[in-house]
């Protein structure tokens, strides 16, 4: 079942790429650098899994159109962390801006829960990124480059 919004009104940038958002919702339960990501079962296969994320609204900038996602599809809520940048689909011919979100609540019930079934998971990293290579190669990229990031600033003399 795909979800509809009757409200819902698709933008475009200037090269006539639609705009998304999506958010990668990070926690570490224990604080030893364990750290999981959370996917979202798929709308037109609730066998796969996905990240959150969809499109932005005419007056949302891109961080509170994934904030707003995540919250949809997910029912989580959290503290941005930084962007990763926008990820072109050349296919599907959007760009979407990806942030990085470190977990402070998770809700009982949420919208896409309650419309569609949708399911949430906590996943390792290298446990996503081996999802997302199956279901959503595109999204995938979201992901190793959050852990590039990780490796990079776990580098840095302080």
């Amino acid at each position: 079942m795909v979800k509809e919004k009757t409200n819902s009104v698709r933008t475009y940038d200037a090269d006539g790429f639609r705009r998304r958002a999506a958010c990668l919702c990070i926690r570490d339960e224990r604080g030893l650098g364990d750290q999981e990501v959370l996917l979202v079962s798929g709308s037109r296969d609730p066998s796969s899994w996905i990240v959150p994320g969809g499109g932005i609204e005419p007056t949302e900038d891109t961080a509170t159109a994934a904030v707003r996602e995540l919250e949809e599809e997910a029912g989580a809520r959290g503290t941005i962390i930084r962007c990763l940048g926008v990820f072109e689909n050349m296919e599907r011919k959007t760009r979407t801006s990806v942030y990085a979100m470190s977990l402070t609540e998770l809700l009982d019930d949420w919208d896409d829960a309650k419309i569609m079934g949708r399911r949430r998971h906590w996943f390792s990293f290298a446990d996503a990124s081996a999802q997302l290579a199956i279901y959503k190669p595109v999204q995938q990229a979201y992901l190793l480059e959050l852990m590039d990031q990780k490796l990079h600033k776990s580098d840095k003399v302080t």
